[in-house]
């Protein structure tokens, strides 16, 4: 008996495949939204290759539930699993922006000696002066500069985001390397 007779078998390839499915059109849609049209082409088009073939199975079988509710649980776990992959990938660039009362530290300066470019001002906040740094880096780093500035200043305020554009300064000469 061949494996997409059984109905054990049927169910299974049909989880599988909508798990790849979507594992690939989360992937397509964060390319997209990161401008990279033509890796985001490439892959939507092995997305929906998969999605018809997943999808005609389940219309083929379509008397039984099972496997409604195999592709439906397919889908579910694939966006777990693309998710997954692109924080593995980390694809692009964060800045995240840092706020500390300690003034006397020469944070910034710790910060690029660990290979950070940092920019850094004094601000005013509710309770007094500030210091601000801003630091762009990759996102597969953020985690470790996260770790970096919670050792210089555990009370730090962070908050990060995801930059469109880049424009002058020594990232956009390393990135375009």
């Amino acid at each position: 008996m061949d494996m997409l007779n059984s109905g054990l078998g049927m169910v299974a390839t049909i989880f599988a495949i909508n798990i790849v499915y979507v594992s690939f059109l989360t992937m397509r849609t964060i390319l997209t939204l990161k401008g990279q049209r033509y890796l985001a082409a490439i892959t939507g088009t092995i997305e929906i290759a998969i999605y018809v073939i997943g999808l005609g199975l389940v219309l083929d079988n379509l008397g039984q539930i099972q496997n409604v509710i195999a592709y439906a649980l397919g889908f579910g776990v694939g966006i777990i699993v693309g998710m997954k992959i692109e924080e593995y990938l980390a694809l692009g660039y964060i800045t995240v922006n840092a706020i500390t009362t300690k003034l006397e530290d020469d944070i910034p300066n710790k910060l690029r000696d660990v290979g950070y470019g940092v920019t850094h001002y004094l601000a005013h906040g509710r309770q007094g002066e500030r210091l601000v740094m801003q630091v762009l880096t990759s996102r597969k780093s953020e985690r470790k500069l996260y770790q970096a500035i919670e050792e210089l200043d555990p009370k730090a305020f962070v908050i990060s985001y995801e930059p469109r554009t880049f424009q002058g300064g020594f990232w956009v000469r390393k990135i375009r390397r």
